[in-house]
């Protein structure tokens, strides 16, 4: 994404295109009514609604889509009222591989809402249209955001900004999920501490481990991991300054799997130290720290 930004504002080009390839899931069995129609069309139309908006003025390929989901947990359906939580997952390439690497893994469980079938969903925003459509709008900038956090240092600001103009909206409407009130894992935590200068190590950290990292990986193996190795150290430095800060837990939550099994193979580096550091700030996510040699 960062190699399109740059052409096109090189050559000063505004072309438009859909920017997300986007599943999405609907269970519903928690509600013994997982057969009504009203779930198969909310899953045809925020499939639509996800894929077919055009979030930004990138001009962006079919294949260069960012491949993410939603999985919606309904556990309540009250006529147009839903209960629900929502999973959401990102991924983008690595360079020179066939492999995709997770970006963003978060389980939102303020996910309450208002729909009626066949309503239409468009995002606006200047105006504050629904619960439903806020949500899904925010996550998009916020996946899209972070995903040019990957490319380039900084690059997600303006997304992030974006998402903070949804909260900002959606909070005189909507609290829950959308004010500090709404506790330490909310979306207003998460844009508040993504636009943070307090957290600039998450974002330094963010673009090393990927473009210093993983897409060096199939150039060579050892540097790239001694690279990413250093890279975690970073989350020391935040841990001291904001212990069991919410950046890190999403981190980890979306790595930590990837992190162990590219340390428990291939060419072997040290890893003492990081282990060390891994148990400190993630010490949850242990029983894949485990799984490391050193």
């Amino acid at each position: 994404m960062y190699k399109l930004i740059v052409f096109f504002l090189f050559c000063g080009i505004g072309l438009q295109a859909q920017e997300l390839n986007c599943s999405v899931t609907i269970n519903a069995e928690q509600t013994g009514q997982s057969n009504l129609q009203v779930f198969r069309t909310l899953k045809s139309e925020l499939t639509e609604f996800m894929n077919n908006t055009t979030w930004t003025d990138l001009n962006v390929k079919q294949q260069e889509r960012i491949d993410c989901s939603l999985v919606i947990i309904v556990s309540n359906i009250n006529s147009d009222s839903f209960t629900a939580s929502v999973q959401i997952q990102s991924s983008r390439p690595v360079f020179n591989s066939t492999y995709n690497t997770p970006v963003f893994n978060f389980n939102d469980k303020q996910f309450n809402f208002r729909y009626t079938e066949f309503q239409p969903l468009n995002y606006n925003p200047n105006n504050f249209d629904s619960n439903l459509i806020s949500v899904l709008s925010f996550y998009a900038y916020t996946i899209i955001g972070l995903d040019a956090s990957t490319y380039e240092l900084g690059g997600g600001e303006p997304y992030f900004e974006e998402a903070k103009r949804i909260v900002n909206t959606a909070q005189q409407q909507v609290s829950d999920g959308w004010s500090a009130q709404s506790g330490t894992q909310s979306r207003y935590r998460l844009n508040q501490d993504l636009l943070s200068p307090n957290f600039r190590e998450f974002s330094n950290a963010l673009y090393a481990y990927h473009k210093n990292g993983l897409d060096y990986m199939a150039d060579n193996t050892k540097e790239a991991k001694q690279s990413i190795a250093v890279t975690l150290q970073l989350f020391n430095q935040l841990y001291s300054n904001r212990p069991n800060n919410f950046l890190s837990r999403v981190f980890f939550d979306t790595k930590a799997e990837e992190i162990a099994s590219m340390f428990s193979g291939g060419p072997q580096i040290n890893v003492s130290n990081l282990v060390t550091v891994l148990n400190k700030v993630a010490p949850t996510k242990s029983s894949y720290w485990q799984q490391i040699k050193l």
